[in-house]
């Protein structure tokens, strides 16, 4: 399957030494891409190295703009070339709105979405250079629904969003597709968390999947090459679910 065929690419994905961010690794990586994964957390870049001994890890916070910029260079200089952007780093704190200081606020928007602006300006005139690229940004169904205890998440995946068809627009001309992926509820640690701190979500979270099930990292890794590859290349400025049909259900 040509279409799909990844090898001779290379990825960088931010916050990709776990959960939904490895998952999609994983996938680039057995299309045939040169993965980079970036976290701040060494001995975790490490441990997600060993499924794809052929990649290499960054250590890098991207909330921190310069940080995030050095990141998107080193992944360059030590690649050769950057062909795919994975913007996944993200963090929650759950409480409800009146409870946040602007210090959470800041931290949530900084991590989910200003990291994912800026990384996105970084690779910019890499993929420019090289005639095209992809971007895949992360966002979530808190992109669409509403929810008492996501105030500062729910701003910044929503943000994703709008983020992702300013940049496909803006960049269309030098062949770079910019598409958004909007996860259901994903087994990870994030909600693993999320099921200990709010009292029946577990049940209403499969109640309301038409899969009947939580969706696993891994079954993120086929949108990820699928947006990736070729076979995505009028593609652009889309925010696709992938929740098991969750989103479905009016």
């Amino acid at each position: 399957m040509n279409l799909f065929d990844l090898k001779g690419k290379t990825a960088l994905v931010t916050g990709g030494n776990g959960g939904i961010g490895l998952g999609m690794a994983k996938g680039l990586a057995a299309a045939g891409a040169r993965v980079a994964i970036a976290g701040r957390d060494k001995s975790k870049n490490t441990e997600a190295l060993k499924s794809f001994p052929d990649g290499i890890t960054i250590e890098a916070d991207q909330r921190d703009e310069k940080a995030c910029r050095a990141m998107v260079e080193e992944a360059v200089k030590r690649l050769g070339r950057l062909d795919i952007l994975v913007n996944n780093a993200g963090t929650n704190i759950r409480k409800s709105p009146e409870e946040y200081s602007v210090e959470e606020w800041k931290l949530i928007l900084d991590t989910n979405l200003t990291s994912a602006f800026v990384a996105s300006q970084a690779a910019y005139p890499h993929m420019k250079r090289a005639a095209g690229g992809k971007i895949v940004n992360i966002g979530s169904m808190m992109s669409i629904f509403g929810a008492s205890f996501v105030a500062p998440y729910g701003a910044s995946k929503g943000g994703i969003v709008q983020l992702t068809r300013a940049l496909a627009c803006a960049w269309a001309k030098d062949n770079i597709q910019v598409n958004a992926v909007l996860p259901g509820w994903i087994d990870t640690a994030l909600t693993r968390r999320a099921r200990a701190d709010i009292q029946g979500l577990h049940e209403r979270a499969l109640a309301r999947t038409p899969a009947g099930r939580w969706g696993q990292p891994e079954d993120l890794s086929g949108i990820a090459v699928f947006l990736c590859s070729r076979a995505s290349d009028f593609v652009t400025g889309t925010a696709i679910p992938v929740d098991g049909g969750y989103s479905s259900q009016g």
